[in-house]
């Protein structure tokens, strides 16, 4: 996942610098197009009447290139343009119109039609290039235009060289094609991605590459490029620009209830259906509009716009409380996507600023920036989502396999337990008979012989009802008197029996419990524990060890460290602590830490051990302050 979000972020940033560097032609009077012309002044005669082509005689308005255009009668379908041609010197001539709105557009030239364009669909953004011949003299030229839609107009008008002119429109939308096709490669790609990705991630990478597929498409079916290239396939573009535009509301609000859930009231779902209604409804209106020669135009353009409308306006208000809502929840996605919506207006704006400060003869450029960045804010979110649970994935996995092995440890720990509390009740009493009667034969022994032998077998006795007590203290370490204890107080008694011992193996025990520190528990169990602890300390000391025993509060918790610089152990060995019968000491049982770990748990303490084989162990034991 993370190596898909690292080339999303390279082809996105391929395409900002392609598109940056792709030659834009702008007509304009420059050094590098010297061989051209702007014509700066020609004249409209704005009419209804589609049939004619003569043109009129009179009532021609002069439109001068930076002047204000001629506000058009309401309805006005049809448009005159008339051009006065210089004298032209290029064997291969060209007029350049860089944007004409209309349906078809037919030129004139001496009374001879030089070019012809017309489409059976509603797309009517024009860019074309009038092939003229060579002359001496000053010709007009007349174009007409018509547009049943009601959107009729011309501007940018460059006198030149055919194949230069030709080639700089071509040129001129190369970037809206390149940014589509980008954007179609990557929805293909994530399209592909989707057979690894497991079910629950599966319903938010569907939506965000069919929304990011269906901005690809409208980017190069909206692009007066593919029909400048090939008009004859004109209605298969209007008719892709159609569906794909379609695909778009309710790609975006399955993509948000994905992300944000069905929202208060569902009130998210209600628009996702809301989306899949109009979708279905807008391709049955625009097919059937094909099937019946744009019989069901106006019902189409009512479905595919008002409603659509409607949809985009609900849709943006949607978006905008839920980001509000989210964002004061401090919620990183809605922060995210924020971020891109106000990138995407910043840019938008900065059109419509553009937009007027020409005078309105300016195409939109920056919105296009807006998108990626939108877009990529889209990716970052679903990858920052499929990252985050594979993270939450491997986190559960790892609380399950220590949930696993605490349930093994604790099932032992019960056998155990069980069997120890048994046979310790059963072997203590003939052990104490035994140690009596082996005390009367070590009084009335004669030699000194015998009662050494008499005296190891008391010792021996005695050691195995240490091991006994032990047994029943894990079996049962249930407290018993529990109070108020200071811990300093306590370490104080520890120490008085443990730093003798310390001494007599060449190490040291130092001290800093603080006297404010308390806690619930039980005296002898509490020493016990430590006792058990801090002697394994000074068995692991090497010469001239030392054992630094400390305390202190974090928040509502005693913590009590005890560190030594001792032999340490592997961590295999630090997995092994608190198993029964385990112990690093040849004649260990492993007992004395089993003692310890229940006797904490009991004092509902918790305890973790670190060790470096070769430098020592330190021992972190918390309990709830009292």
């Amino acid at each position: 996942m993370k190596a898909f979000l690292k080339y999303t972020i390279f082809i996105l940033l391929s395409i900002v610098v392609i598109t940056s560097i792709s030659p834009t032609i702008t007509f304009a009077n420059t050094e590098e197009s010297a061989s051209k012309i702007r014509i700066t002044e020609w004249q409209l005669h704005p009419g209804n009447d589609e049939a004619n082509k003569i043109p009129p005689a009179d009532g021609w308005i002069t439109v001068k290139e930076n002047e204000k255009e001629p506000v058009l009668p309401k309805g006005t379908s049809s448009l005159w343009v008339k051009i006065e041609l210089p004298s032209i010197s290029w064997a291969n001539a060209g007029l350049l119109v860089s944007k004409a709105y209309a349906q078809n557009v037919i030129a004139y030239r001496n009374g001879s039609n030089v070019f012809e364009t017309k489409r059976s669909h509603s797309y009517d953004v024009n860019r074309f290039v009038v092939p003229l011949e060579r002359t001496s003299e000053n010709e007009t030229l007349y174009i007409h235009l018509v547009n049943k839609t009601g959107n009729i107009g011309i501007s940018g008008i460059v006198l030149g060289e055919y194949s230069k002119l030709y080639r700089a429109i071509l040129m001129k939308d190369i970037d809206n094609i390149i940014l589509g096709a980008a954007f179609i490669f990557i929805a293909a790609l994530m399209f592909f991605c989707m057979i690894f990705l497991k079910r629950v991630h599966v319903a938010g990478w569907k939506s965000l590459s069919s929304l990011i597929f269906s901005i690809g498409c409208i980017l190069i079916f909206y692009s007066p490029f593919l029909y400048t290239l090939n008009e004859s396939y004109g209605l298969v573009y209007a008719t892709g620009f159609d569906l794909t535009s379609n695909l778009i509301l309710p790609s975006l609000f399955f993509f948000l209830e994905t992300y944000f859930g069905r929202g208060k009231f569902s009130i998210i779902r209600i628009f996702k259906i809301y989306a899949l209604w109009l979708m279905i409804v807008s391709s049955i209106c625009l097919f059937l509009n094909l099937l019946t020669n744009n019989a069901f135009y106006y019902v189409y353009y009512f479905v595919a716009t008002a409603m659509f409308a409607i949809g985009v306006i609900a849709g943006c208000l949607l978006i905008f409380g839920i980001l509000v809502v989210h964002s004061f929840k401090k919620h990183k996605d809605a922060l995210i996507l924020s971020t891109g919506i106000g990138i995407f207006i910043l840019f938008t704006v900065a059109d419509i600023i553009q937009y007027y400060s020409h005078s309105r003869n300016y195409e939109f450029t920056y919105w296009k920036w807006g998108i990626v960045c939108f877009v990529f804010t889209l990716v970052v979110m679903l990858g920052r989502q499929i990252v985050l649970s594979f993270e939450k994935v491997v986190t559960y996995s790892r609380q399950l396999e220590i949930y696993n092995n605490e349930l093994q440890r604790s099932e032992k720990l019960d056998m155990i337990s069980q069997l120890a509390a048994s046979v310790a009740h059963e072997v203590r009493n003939p052990l104490q008979v035994t140690r009596g009667f082996l005390q009367l034969l070590e009084e009335k022994s004669g030699s000194n012989k015998e009662k050494n032998y008499m005296l190891l077998a008391i010792n021996e006795l005695d050691r195995a009802s240490e091991i006994i007590t032990d047994f029943l203290t894990f079996a049962k370490p249930q407290l018993e008197h529990v109070s108020v204890l200071n811990i300093a107080n306590e370490f104080k008694h520890i120490g008085t029996i443990l730093i003798p011992l310390a001494n007599m193996q060449g190490g040291q025990i130092r001290l800093n419990i603080p006297d404010h520190l308390q806690i619930h528990g039980n005296s002898s169990k509490f020493k016990q524990a430590f006792i058990n602890m801090i002697k394994n300390s000074i068995e692991a000391l090497k010469n001239e060890g030392r054992i630094e025993i400390s305390g202190h509060m974090e928040g509502n918790r005693v913590v009590i460290c005890i560190k030594d610089n001792g032999e340490g152990m592997t961590e295999a060995e630090l997995v092994k602590l608190g198993e029964p019968y385990y112990s690093n000491k040849s004649k260990g049982t492993g007992l004395g830490l089993m003692v310890t770990f229940s006797i904490i748990e009991v004092m509902q303490g918790d305890i973790v051990f670190k060790s470096t084989k070769g430098i020592g162990t330190e021992v972190m034991v918390t309990f709830p302050t009292a």
